[in-house]
């Protein structure tokens, strides 16, 4: 038997039964009359014979079934000239592909199969390589982003550039969904707006002269009549679309998602194909349906969801001759989905989980076991992409019913180990965008997605205080308020349930690829799924910016939490505690796990493999070869000339160049796979404290060739855990596999889910503002007199459109909850910063190796806290989080001990800590953390926030100290200034202070360490003068400057850059005046101990400046009071009071304090 796939020289599997020598004995096994009856039964003739009399038919054996099958299958068939005719009304090569040669404009990235496209450039156009003239005709569209782009049909005549795309030339016709428009020369308004997961059919009627658009399936409603048809007019398909943003065409090589009756696709449909594989299938299910009873001699049926692979030989002799002809068919990307998938599905239509259906197994195992292994490679991996396809563009419902449906077939064919391994080694990272099966899309039209039912009342807070927050407590809110919140939330719990139906069957297939147990086949799947996940973050982390490489953030925020529930699973069930997770530091050092090009805390990692080698030697037993050590040198000064090279081939050990990214078939300037080229170190096995190290050589693999071995350890070695320094424990606390991959956690919340977290709020936001809109508009309506009816209807209809507006959101809002911001996910985000502590704790135990540690553990850990406190809130409240507390405590060390941490070399980490550190004592809650820490900690932190000011950034450590006096000052208890609250007393908008929370117990060790330390006290008070005479020269330079262009005849602005910079030059004098006034109350005795060498050179210093401020800003109608009356916009926060109460604390304190000591 020869395959008759694609004209392939492979010959078919022979199966042994079915050789001449053993025909006998095989139908001996059943009698002939029994096996012709069965045959006969299986394979029955065609419906437009009559079926004979079982005594007249012509026995059937196997000898005959080949030809007797084939008679069946060409039945029907057309014929081949028939077959291969020219449509009428149709133009162009089949199949239909986008036209890369020539009919594009602009820079774009297609796929390999010519019907995905991404556009690179301003506004890029391209068209198909088929037209139409005559007829009715039809194509869709597969929207990935939903960014601005323009769908449709132009001519040959239309030529498009850099601004004008489709729609925009006479001759061409485009609906845009993102503007909600339709385009040809001018535009109106047509059409919805259109989303990332929708489909647009586009279809035109030649012969009534009409082009209409389908948004999933319903129609927007035809968008042009009399378009110009006649002799010589054809039109292509054609879009034109911006940077970046991408879909996917269907001209008819898979079936149409939404088919109109009377509108063909462009693409014939393989019909003579399509009979044959249906014929097949029913032979199939035939076979599954009927067994043979030997003792009876009798045929019985039965349910074919039963069947089992028991290696019956007349059952399968008869399955192989089917599949003979079955197999090719099934590398045909629209049968798979129009046939096989639909059969698959169809077996899981009787609900039930997903285990419950054993015939899928079975099927599989059938399909490995007939048919060739590229046919089995071609059909799973065409089946993969149709479910992640129908997955990706099935429009919501209520249920979430088509979800489900596409996600449990997925789970079932990779419950099957065999194809779960082909699947992970050859399909799910390398061409499939698979994280998309995690994700799971927001609804953009709520009453589509079914929500208006799901939640069929809405609500949102009502009542606000001046800074707009909601301010009313639940016992004060009216009993049909309350019944309103009450019902909304119960809306939500029953949204909630339906979308974890989902999240558990996403976990369920992460668990499938990370089981470690099944190694009956080869290596287990975990370890394959691990080196993919990590050349998954390869691409992300090092293409930064490239489109057809990264992973959209809202498919990495549901993919993590996915992940993390799944591995949390897998720890705990090895018995260990996942609450106690962490990374250990020996993975940062050891260069068994590839970082890429992520920054150390230390800098660069050939630098610190050179100072540090030492170290390594003596404290984790490594050590570094010196060739290595020059070539990383080497390899860092041609790092430059390499991000600028397309590709440059790394040679074979280091696993050459990257690859296609890991869904996509564009062209991409891949880094070169650089996995531990910059990173082999030698190492050694035992422990032996005392003899000379021997040289263990680690190899130096490409992530891809990584086997358990090398991930797990084995005898004698440790695995990713080489080089254990002596602080950690020599018990692994998980699975090492489990540790990369929460290391791998880690940096994908560093990459891209923290921006999108953030994103996110957006939609609070905006119910938020329309509830304030809403409700001023109502205390509007309630004033309005009765004689204006003119301005109450115009109130009325303002009133109708925010409450149908914050109808939408509220429900949007909802979704948003259920999918991002709940109280799991919060979960989830907390447990990382918790991993993150505790890793950044045990690195901190090395000493000197702590600066081999990622900078993004530091940076995870201070914005996973920043999303718990500011994007989780209200719905869910951080206090009600385990040990949340202890964290907070642990946290605040971690800033206090790092921000000045000499081991950390990069300016933006050190400046992120400052930040997270200032932020951390302007909230009570935070403040206290910080007061829990060790006292040896504090008054550490407190001696760096008082290192003289010349060496380092000062501002933000000035900002620190004015926090933790915010409140005791004299006249500094105000969250709003005083001088603006003078004149626009009405104003909510104007900008509001933290509530003061100074910390007395910073303050006292402020106190003890300047009055102990004279020459630090002389030292940071010099500073600080130094620094307030500088930015109040500046201050005043800048206001001399506003003031003459002020001043000017021609009208003219002033810079808003120069009013913003002007106003931080005076909030900083206040400020370093704050901190002399913090000084000056708290050790007094630093300006009038006259005991102290430099006590009256800096009372000196003091007065003089306190005297330059004062004659600056009092005298009347000067340039201060001049610029402070003009009320530039921007310089709201520039007046008298600020500066002249604290320079009033300051001199109150030294009259009061120099009586006292007088």
């Amino acid at each position: 038997m020869s395959s008759k796939g694609g004209g392939t020289a492979l010959t078919r599997r022979n199966y042994r039964l079915a050789s001449d020598t053993d025909k006998p004995r095989s139908t001996g096994i059943v009698n002939e009359k029994l096996l012709s009856d069965y045959l006969h039964h299986v394979f029955p003739p065609s419906t437009n014979q009559a079926p004979a009399l079982a005594s007249l038919r012509k026995p059937l054996g196997f000898q005959d079934l080949g030809a007797h099958l084939e008679k069946l299958l060409s039945e029907g068939e057309p014929a081949e000239d028939s077959r291969d005719e020219a449509v009428e009304g149709r133009l162009g090569p089949q199949p239909v592909v986008l036209d890369h040669t020539s009919g594009f404009e602009g820079l774009l990235f297609v796929d390999d199969d010519l019907l995905g496209v991404i556009g690179h450039s301003n506004f890029s156009s391209i068209r198909a390589t088929t037209c139409v003239y005559k007829g009715k005709w039809a194509y869709e569209v597969l929207i990935s982003s939903q960014g601005l782009m323009q769908i449709g049909w132009c001519t040959l005549n239309c030529r498009f550039n850099q601004e004008e795309g489709v729609g925009d030339t006479p001759d061409s016709y485009a609906y845009d969904g993102n503007r909600v428009r339709k385009w040809n020369v001018t535009t109106t308004n047509y059409g919805k707006s259109w989303a990332a997961g929708d489909i647009v059919s586009c279809l035109i009627d030649l012969d009534e002269g009409t082009i209409t658009f389908c948004l999933n399936g319903q129609s927007l409603g035809t968008a042009f009549t009399n378009i110009k048809t006649g002799p010589g007019v054809a039109y292509f398909p054609a879009i034109s679309l911006s940077f970046k943003e991408s879909v996917a065409f269907n001209f008819g090589s898979r079936p149409l998602r939404y088919p109109v009756e009377g509108y063909l696709p462009l693409q014939n449909p393989p019909t003579a194909d399509l009979m044959k594989a249906n014929k097949l299938l029913g032979f199939i299910r035939t076979v599954l349906s009927t067994s043979i009873d030997t003792q009876e001699e009798r045929l019985l049926e039965r349910e074919f969801t039963g069947w089992r692979l028991h290696g019956e030989p007349t059952v399968l002799v008869t399955l192989a001759h089917i599949f003979n002809h079955f197999a090719p068919l099934m590398c045909k990307v629209y049968l798979v989905e129009d046939v096989l998938m639909n059969f698959l599905l169809g077996i899981l239509e009787g609900g039930g989980s997903v285990d419950e259906h054993p015939l899928i197994q079975q099927l599989l195992d059938l399909f490995w076991l007939l048919m060739e292994d590229y046919e089995v490679s071609e059909c799973l991996k065409q089946l993969m992409m149709s479910l992640l396809r129908a997955y990706r563009f099935s429009p919501i419902i209520p249920d979430l019913g088509f979800q489900i449906h596409y996600l449990r077939l997925t789970t079932a064919v990779l419950n099957h180990e065999k194809s779960r391994k082909y699947l992970l080694n050859n399909v799910l990272f390398d061409v499939l965008r698979s994280v998309v099966f995690f994700y799971i899309k927001t609804p953009l039209r709520v009453k589509e997605a079914g929500l208006e039912e799901l939640i069929p009342t809405t609500w949102w807070p009502t009542h606000f205080d001046k800074e707009g927050k909601d301010e009313r407590e639940p016992s004060d809110e009216s009993a049909d308020e309350r019944l309103r919140r009450r019902a909304y939330e119960r809306g939500c719990q029953r949204l909630k349930k339906r979308i974890e139906v989902v999240e558990e069957l996403q976990v369920q297939i992460l668990k499938l690829l990370l089981n470690n147990k099944d190694k009956t086949t080869g290596e287990a799947s975990r370890y394959i799924f691990l080196n993919k996940f990590r050349k998954f973050l390869q691409e992300n982390a090092s293409n930064r910016g490239h489109p057809t490489a990264l992973c959209p953030p809202e498919y990495m925020v549901c993919f993590l939490h996915r992940l993390i529930t799944a591995v949390r699973m897998s720890w705990d069930e090895g018995r260990r505690q996942s609450e106690e997770a962490y990374v250990p530091p020996q993975l940062f050092y050891n260069g068994k796990v590839d970082y890429f090009d992520l920054q150390r805390l230390g800098g660069l990692l050939s630098h610190l493999k050179k100072s540090l080698k030492d170290d390594l030697a003596s404290k984790a037993n490594i050590i570094i070869d010196p060739a290595e050590i020059q070539a990383s040198s080497m390899d860092d000064l041609d790092e430059d000339e390499e991000s600028g090279a397309a590709q440059r081939p790394f040679g074979a050990a280091v696993g050459g160049a990257l690859a296609r990214p890991s869904w996509l078939s564009s062209p991409t300037l891949g880094r070169a796979n650089r996995f531990l080229s910059t990173a082999a170190v030698s190492l050694m096995t035992p422990r032996r404290p005392l003899s000379q190290p021997e040289k263990v050589k680690v190899r130096t693999l490409a992530v891809e060739q990584r086997t358990e071995d090398d991930i797990e350890g084995s005898h004698g070695n440790d695995g990713l855990l080489l080089g254990r320094p002596m602080e950690e424990s020599e018990q692994p606390i998980a699975d090492k596999s489990l540790l990369e991959i929460v290391d791998g956690i880690v940096m994908m919340y560093n990459l891209s889910v923290h921006q999108q977290l953030g994103k996110m709020v957006v939609v609070s936001d905006d119910v938020h503002e329309y509830a304030v809109a809403l409700k001023d508009t109502e205390e509007k309506i309630a004033r309005c007199p009765a004689k204006r009816a003119d301005i109450l209807d115009e109130l009325q209809k303002s009133q109708k459109v925010f409450s149908e507006k914050l109808n939408h959101l509220s429900r949007r809002l909802a979704w948003i909850n259920a999918t991002i911001y709940s109280k799991e996910k919060m979960l989830d985000v907390y447990w990382l910063l918790c991993v993150c502590i505790r890793t950044i704790e045990h690195a901190d135990n090395t000493g000197s190796l702590f600066a081999f540690a990622p900078e993004f553990y530091l940076n995870v850990a201070m914005n996973a806290y920043s999303a718990l406190k500011n994007y989780f809130s209200p719905a869910n409240s951080m206090e009600e989080l385990p040990g949340y507390e202890e964290t907070l405590t642990q946290l605040a060390a971690i800033l206090a001990k790092h921000f000045a941490d000499p081991r950390i070399v990069g300016t933006d980490i050190k400046d992120s800590l400052m930040q997270a550190l200032a932020s951390y004592v302007c909230y009570p809650q935070s403040l206290r953390a910080v007061e829990r820490i060790p006292e040896e900690q504090r008054v550490a932190m407190m001696r760096n926030l008082l290192a003289p000011y010349e060496q380092r950034p000062w501002a933000q450590t000035n900002w620190i100290l004015v926090r933790l006096w915010r409140g005791c000052g004299f006249g500094y208890r105000y969250t709003r200034l005083p001088h603006l609250l003078k004149t626009k007393p009405e104003d909510a908008n104007l900008p509001s202070l933290q509530k003061p929370c100074p910390s007395l117990l910073l303050q006292r060790h402020m106190a003890e360490l300047l009055s102990v330390d004279k020459e630090m006290a002389a030292s940071f008070l010099n500073s600080v003068l130094n620094q307030l005479n500088w930015a109040f020269s500046e201050f005043i330079g800048m206001i001399q400057e506003i003031q003459q262009a002020a001043e000017r005849p021609e009208r003219n602005f002033v810079d808003t850059r120069q009013l913003k910079v002007c106003a931080t030059c005076f909030d900083l004098s206040v400020s370093l005046l704050r901190v002399l006034e913090m000084t000056v109350t708290l050790v007094p005795e630093i300006f009038l101990d006259w005991t102290r060498p430099s006590a009256e050179l800096l009372l000196r210093r003091l007065a003089q400046l306190l005297n330059q401020v004062l004659n600056r800003v009092t005298a009347e109608k000067n340039l201060f009071d001049r610029v402070v009356n003009l009320r530039l916009p921007g310089l709201e926060s520039v007046d008298h009071y600020p500066i002249l109460v604290a320079v009033t604390g300051i001199l109150v304190r030294v009259l009061v304090d120099g009586d006292r000591q007088g």
